[in-house]
């Protein structure tokens, strides 16, 4: 069988030049003879195992006891127990808060030391309510565990070779995961011992034919260059076919990217950007775009109403009085309005925008003749969620007022939003229906795989919209799905990539 042995890593390498066969294998052995670090050691025995070179032949669990820093410094310093027993054999009785303060421990310290202590009836209180020695010997299982701190200074402490006593201890002054205040910390160690199989003893003959070290220079650097030591080495070969190191370099998400890109084009052509609340009510999501407040569409089912608070306080005026009226007998506008009661509780409900034109008819309040407005808003909407449709979505959202608007203007505009800015090739435009405008158009397009989908409404807003919030000129309204547009423009087959946590398509996506 012909191995391959140019692909092995110098960590393989090395490892298959220094073991033998029928030798057991540790981790232990190859960090200590081969100098690897732990997680060189580890991933030379992964992959040797993937190609089936090594083999595990045993897994033992062992507890091991490591020094922490407090456990040092305890070291150095003598254990709480021992410095107070060495003072009161030096100094005599005192008290439990002088002992404290002389040696510069905390009082919880002396407190706990001097129960050990107490417990080999070495010291106790008098009158006076100090500490003494009763016995100038030192407790047993406080000299353990001097020792304990000592032998930890040399390295990991394995549980097997304590004896019951030390084991008991060490148990009462460790911690399985280091505790700050705590001499030695637990740590739970597997033991895997390794053997070459068959395949790894051929791939070791191999390697030795081959005379790969392991050590042959993997990159020309500017050291083995200014040192010459190139010279008197050898060159792994390169592997053409060995994927190369990704390098990811920040970018801003496509799909927010691409909507600046949207508001940038339409402040270009003069457009001034609004926004609003996501919360708003009933009065200007519906009842001030002449929407009945029977209207279907104003249904539970597809819209989502708050809770709490459920009514908004007031409605501004001249506004509700005049769109009001408007619903009830046309007002001013020369329509005989929807003929029924207006509920002023309804129109105060408060719920979540369900589309952009809400903030339409809010500029409408305050907007200038000739004027463009626009705004880039997200919406919510029961829906069924597919791949052309969210319950939430963002709408570009826009309004041209003045005396020489008109249809042929709003087509213009309809065509650049569907070619320049969603980037269809095929474009249809079809009557359409809105209480607020009329007439009324939409616009859709062909997406390569979906086929064709709506983009979005337009039309002109009727008099009974813009009478009643104080513009008397054409206006020409239109709300697009932004989403949709995206979906088109950046090449996507579903909504939801536009929203997907997957990093790796979000840095690899097309953007503008």
């Amino acid at each position: 069988m012909d191995i391959d042995v140019k692909n092995l890593h110098p960590l393989e390498v090395r490892l298959l030049r220094h073991v033998k066969a029928g030798e057991p294998i540790t981790a232990d052995k190859i960090i200590a003879e081969l100098d690897y670090k732990v997680g060189q050691c580890n991933q030379a025995f992964s992959w040797l195992c993937a190609k089936n070179y090594l083999v595990e032949t045993s897994r033992t669990k062992r507890t091991l006891y490591e020094l922490t820093d407090f456990g040092k410094e305890e070291e150095q310093k003598g254990l709480p127990a021992q410095r107070i027993f060495n003072y009161l054999n030096e100094q005599g009785a005192h008290t439990l808060p002088e002992i404290a303060t002389a040696l510069g421990l905390d009082p919880s310290e002396v407190g706990s030391a001097f129960g050990q202590l107490s417990k080999g009836q070495v010291t106790s209180l008098n009158e006076k309510r100090e500490a003494f020695l009763k016995k100038h010997e030192m407790v047993k299982e406080v000299l353990i565990a001097a020792k304990l701190l000592t032998e930890g200074l040399k390295g990991p402490i394995d549980e097997s070779s304590l004896k019951d006593t030390e084991k008991s201890v060490m148990l009462s002054i460790s911690k399985k995961r280091g505790a700050a205040a705590s001499p030695f910390k637990v740590l739970e160690k597997e033991d895997v011992v390794y053997a070459l199989t068959d395949l790894g003893i051929e791939a070791q003959k191999a390697v030795f034919t081959a005379n790969i070290t392991g050590e042959e220079f993997g990159a020309v650097t500017p050291e083995i260059l200014s040192s010459g030591s190139w010279k008197n080495g050898s060159f792994r070969p390169y592997a053409l076919n060995a994927p190369v190191s990704k390098i990811t370099p920040g970018r801003l998400n496509p799909y927010g990217a691409y909507v600046q890109w949207v508001k940038d084009k339409l402040c270009s052509l003069g457009f001034e950007e609004f926004d609003g609340p996501l919360v708003e009510n009933e009065f200007w999501n519906g009842d001030a775009l002449f929407m009945p407040q029977f209207h279907s569409a104003r249904d539970i089912h597809d819209v989502y109403y708050v809770k709490d608070p459920v009514h908004c306080k007031t409605i501004e005026e001249p506004w509700f009085t005049q769109v009001k009226e408007t619903h009830e007998n046309g007002w001013k506008t020369g329509s005989r309005g929807w003929d029924y009661h207006f509920d002023p509780e309804f129109t105060r409900r408060q719920v979540l925008r369900s589309q952009g034109t809400v903030l339409s008819a809010h500029t409408l309040t305050h907007a200038k003749v000739p004027g463009k407005y626009f705004g880039v808003v997200r919406c919510f909407r029961y829906d069924q969620v597919d791949a052309t449709h969210g319950a939430d979505f963002y709408q570009t959202e826009g309004i041209m007022l003045g005396n020489d608007v008109n249809l042929r203007t709003l087509l213009g505009l309809l065509k650049m939003f569907a070619t320049e800015i969603a980037g269809a090739e095929e474009v249809k435009y079809v009557p359409g229906y809105f209480p607020f405008t009329e007439p009324s158009i939409e616009v859709h397009i062909k997406h390569p795989v979906l086929g064709w989908f709506e983009l979005g409404g337009s039309g002109i807003f009727r008099p009974e919209v813009t009478k009643p919030l104080g513009i008397d000129v054409p206006v020409l309204a239109w709300g697009m799905g932004i989403d949709r547009m995206a979906l088109m423009h950046l090449g996507l087959n579903d909504i939801r990539e536009l929203f997907t946590p997957n990093i790796e398509s979000v840095r690899t996506r097309r953007g503008n």
